[in-house]
This record gives structure tokens, C-alpha cells and sequence, in this order.
């Protein structure tokens, strides 16, 4: 791939992003066995379900531009995945476990708001109307997300964590 055009940056946005939510599809499922929240757990089952529609909707999005859907390594989301896994492997206090794991979605949530937030940007200057509404809709559900995190976060009983 030559990076020289906007349609070969746009692609290559696509890629990661088939990546992203197709690693995210197991991250979440692992992370809602993990806490003990019900909230919490609710809210990762939940946005794992909504991470199975945003692989469909990329997969749309390929279709529609005539591309096959390809994943691409993303180091910042591994990066993540590889902090949780050592963090949880060191065995912490539940609690501590509970409220880590909702810092490190939050932390996923705003990598891909701004990845949809700029492929929905290029699809548009593209000319692709109907591929930004498709990335609009997986930007909307990220930014839900991020706010209920943030409000189950908000809501937790600090009391419960060791101090």
C-alpha cells in the first residue's frame, strides 16, 4: 500500500478499525466475566454486543467501496490488552480489578471515538454517503458507551476500594 492518496489512508483507517472491533469482540466478553459488578458487567456484555454490529457494519462499509474486509495490527489497542492482562495477572483486590477494567474501556472507547470520528470525516470528503453513515452510527454507540462508562465509573463505591 502506498499512503498517498486519501482513499489509501481511508483504507487503512477501515483495516484497523476491522482490527479494533474484532479484538474487542473477545476483550469485552473477558472483561464482563472479570468484574463483579452487575452494572458493570452489564455494560461490557452489552457493548459487546453493540462491537458484533460495528464488525458487521465494517463489513458493509468494505462491501460498499469494493474492498474484501482485511484487518490491521493495531499496537495501541495491543498496548492496552497487554496492561489489563498484567495488571489482572498480578491477582489485585476485586474492587481495584472492577474499576481498572472500566479505565482501560474508557481508554479503548476514546481510540475508537477518534478513529470513526476521522473515517467518518474522510468517508464524507470521499463521497461515500452512505459508508459515513455507517461509521456515524459506530461513532454514536462508542460515545454512548463512554458515557455510561464514565457514569458507572462516577456511581462506584470508591468506599469499597483500599485506599
Amino acid at each position: 500500500m502506498s499512503g498517498d492518496t486519501l482513499t489509501d489512508l481511508f483504507q487503512e483507517g477501515l483495516k484497523e478499525m476491522y482490527y479494533v472491533e474484532n479484538q474487542l469482540v473477545d476483550v469485552l466478553e473477558e472483561l464482563g466475566e472479570e468484574v463483579d459488578h452487575d452494572g458493570i458487567e452489564d455494560a461490557f456484555r452489552e457493548h459487546k454486543e453493540e462491537t458484533e454490529e460495528h464488525v458487521n457494519r465494517l463489513e458493509e462499509v468494505f462491501d460498499k467501496i469494493g474492498e474484501s474486509p482485511e484487518k490491521k495490527q493495531v499496537h495501541a489497542l495491543d498496548g492496552l490488552v497487554q496492561d489489563h492482562h498484567e495488571f489482572s495477572d498480578d491477582d489485585p483486590e476485586q474492587n481495584v480489578l472492577n474499576l481498572f477494567d472500566t479505565a482501560a474501556a474508557e481508554k479503548t472507547e476514546h481510540l475508537e471515538i477518534a478513529a470513526y470520528g476521522n473515517l467518518t470525516f474522510m468517508a464524507d470528503k470521499l463521497g461515500h454517503d452512505e459508508v459515513a453513515d455507517l461509521l456515524e452510527a459506530n461513532l454514536r454507540e462508542e460515545e454512548e458507551a463512554l458515557d455510561k462508562l464514565k457514569s458507572l465509573t462516577e456511581e462506584y463505591d470508591v468506599e469499597s476500594v483500599p485506599a
